[in-house]
């Protein structure tokens, strides 16, 4: 949570009074009430038309006021879209995060809307009727909702609100770049040069207009007599009340056609790689005093997070559990062996509900009692019980895949995490990572939603607080033993041995609980024509450390009619059927979140009185600077061929500069397994 900072303008004493508004200079992009009649020509969006709407304009501005003795934001937006298909009528719903603490709260005003559609080729307007809805988003978030009335393919939405904030630390960020395409995006913000605010300018679209300039605003001041604001441009209005001119700094950033953001297989949030703007308050600097910094330290939020009744104190609290530990730890002397029994005991005892949170929703002793909790409540309660038995054991602060990446070079804020897990201490300068949240998870493995950049480890010590790594050393690693026996159809029969270990067999099991064991194998035919299984049998369910087993008997059946000659993809069904990476460009990383390891070991055996016409050639494709290797090769032996394909990826991520590497490695890779094998009926 980012701290309140009081702006009080000290060095003018008692103030009061509004502010006047300083002047922008520029013409403002758009007009409320007034579209642009070539916004209903179909034509004029020719190069949008697999878009389901398009952002004409979006248009905000945040300024400064001066009221009843503090400095508040005031931000003013006007936004127009053009509603393209049925899929884009979702944009005239419109969300408006407000920020509140204790009894305060930011507020929301002049919210107005228009939706515009061509009847009888005029433009007919319907006045949006002011029914807004309240939402709870967050601890701190408060979600306000409106619709836009009678849209329809065509349709131009419009609409304008002001939200005044005395949070100056909350500034407005902007985002230029959304999932649709954006013909012109504009922010300006003008800043009274006592806020110091870090521009933080993300996304992979530079803005095609920025400028910055000085400028002055003016503030009328109540005082106690005499003249006040020594170093300022004072004047007297009259005998109680001044006016000064404050400095502003003034910008304006502009996008135009700005690309709609293309969700990519293997990627975090998009807000990670969105183009956008977000400002943090670092420090105030009042005339004639000293710079204060306001952003907290690592060490102030290493201190007040161990203090906090929802955090730092539940970790004092797991004596209530010595009974059970004391019976644990009697039967395992390993540490390693302990630990994952205390790990073993949190995650049955406490099933996670859902939610993510970084300081518990109660105490981690009801948690326990009631069976469930959020992510804060069972890693905490897992933290408490780890320390009970000895262990040094201490929480990480994180932000999940889904919430953003956690830039080390930003400034301090709790507010860029959502999650909170386990780091514990091993000999030898070792440490290991724990959470307790998902019931399928073995000791020392994190949840694919964890596997997020770097995490803040939160020590007894503030000044051993320290950033850790969240790359996992567990692998996906899956292999398969396949034996097929083919007949003169091009028909088969054959077995299957699968194994599936560290994020494979976590995934594997995720979704054999998910479905059954029913529904498991249905989807596995799934795309498999002509497929039928035998018996089947799954082996190490419940033993997490272990790969999970999966065999069965398969039957595949052939052509109507003997062959003279078999053409065959032996693979196809077992290996990588397509490409993931369809698009030739992409301007963020592939984030898969650990590093891979696919084994596919064949045993061919040819129908009786065949031979070997045609074999694919022996393979070895690696990525640059070691980033990975496939290997492939297929050998007659005999009356089989034996075929093994070895899929290796060495890194969780990789570079945006290394995708057009990666998406051929894949093509490579896939051309190969489809490659197919041509056997000949002996004459």
């Amino acid at each position: 949570m980012k701290k309140r900072v009081f702006c009080q303008l000290a060095l003018l004493g008692a103030l009061g009074s509004a502010a006047s508004l300083p002047a922008l200079g520029q013409t403002d992009p758009i007009k409320f009430g007034k579209p642009n009649l070539e916004d209903f020509n179909s034509k004029s969006f020719v190069a949008d038309s697999a878009a389901e709407a398009v952002v004409l304009c979006d248009y905000g501005r945040s300024r400064f006021e001066y009221i009843d003795g503090d400095f508040r934001v005031v931000f003013d937006r006007v936004t127009r879209i053009k509603i393209l298909r049925k899929a884009g009528y979702e944009w005239a719903t419109v969300e408006v995060p407000l920020y509140h603490q204790s009894s305060r709260e930011e507020k929301l005003t002049n919210v107005k809307g228009f939706t515009y559609n061509m009847v009888n080729n005029e433009v007919a307007k319907e006045k949006f009727d002011a029914t807004i809805f309240r939402e709870e988003a967050s601890s701190n978030v408060t979600m306000r909702k409106f619709t836009l009335p009678n849209v329809r393919e065509g349709s131009v939405i419009e609409y304008s609100y002001t939200v005044l904030s005395d949070f100056t630390f909350n500034f407005q960020d902007w985002q230029f770049q959304h999932t649709i395409p954006v013909r012109w995006s504009e922010y300006r913000a003008s800043i009274p040069t006592y806020f110091d605010y870090k521009m933080l300018m993300q996304g992979y679209v530079a803005p095609t207009i920025g400028e910055h300039s000085d400028g002055t605003m003016q503030v009328t001041v109540s005082e106690g007599g005499g003249f006040v604001g020594a170093g300022m441009n004072t004047q007297r209005v009259s005998g109680s009340s001044t006016t000064v001119n404050v400095p502003l700094k003034t910008h304006r950033w502009v996008t135009k056609d700005v690309p709609a953001f293309r969700e990519e297989p293997f990627m975090t949030s998009y807000r990670n790689y969105i183009s956008r703007i977000d400002f943090e308050l670092a420090g105030v600097r009042w005339e004639g005093q000293p710079y204060r910094a306001v952003a907290d330290s690592w060490e102030k939020i290493n201190d007040d997070l161990l203090a906090d009744e929802n955090f730092g104190v539940q970790l004092k609290r797991g004596s209530f559990l010595k009974e059970q530990l004391t019976a644990l730890l009697a039967q395992e002397k390993d540490p390693a062996a302990r630990i994952a029994a205390i790990h073993t005991l949190v995650r049955k005892a406490v099933k996670y509900d859902g939610h993510d949170r970084l300081y518990s929703t109660t105490t981690i002793r009801k948690a326990y009692d009631q069976h469930r909790g959020t992510a804060a409540d069972v890693n905490l309660l897992l933290i408490a019980a780890l320390r009970e038995a000895g262990f040094q054991a201490n929480p990480v602060l994180l932000s999940t895949r889904s919430h953003g990446m956690v830039n080390q070079e930003f400034m301090p804020l709790l507010s860029r995490f959502n999650y909170v897990m386990a780091h514990v201490a091993l000999p030898e300068g070792k440490e290991m990572m724990l959470d307790a949240t998902e019931e399928l998870l073995p000791c020392g493995m994190l949840p694919t939603r964890c596997l997020n950049g770097t995490g803040r480890l939160i020590m007894p010590k503030a000044a051993e607080s320290r950033w850790v790594s969240l790359v996992p050393q567990q692998r996906l690693t899956e292999y398969q033993q396949i034996q097929l026996t083919l007949d003169d159809k091009g028909g088969y029969t054959g077995k299957v041995h699968s194994e599936h270990s560290g994020y494979a067999g976590l995934q594997q099991r995720t979704q054999l609980s998910e479905k059954g064991e029913k529904k498991f194998v249905e989807e596995l035919l799934r795309g498999r024509e002509g497929w039928n299984l035998g018996k089947y049998q799954f082996g190490q369910r419940e033993t997490l450390d272990k790969p999970l087993t999966f065999d069965y008997e398969l039957t595949a059946a052939g052509g109507d009619a003997p062959a003279g000659m078999l053409y065959l993809k032996p693979l196809q069904h077992f290996g990588n059927a397509r490409n993931p990476f369809v698009h030739e460009d992409r301007k963020f990383p592939v984030d898969f979140g650990f590093a891979m390891d696919e084994t596919l070991v064949m045993t061919l055996t040819l129908p009786a009185g065949y031979e070997v016409e045609e074999l694919p050639k022996a393979a070895s494709i690696a990525l640059p600077d070691n980033g990975g290797r496939f290997l492939f090769q297929a050998q007659p032996s005999g009356t089989t061929i034996q075929i093994m394909s070895r899929l290796n990826l060495t890194r969780p991520v990789y570079s945006a500069a290394e995708y057009a590497s990666l998406r051929e490695f894949y093509r490579l890779v896939v051309a190969k397994q489809t490659e197919q094998i041509v056997l000949k009926k002996k004459s």
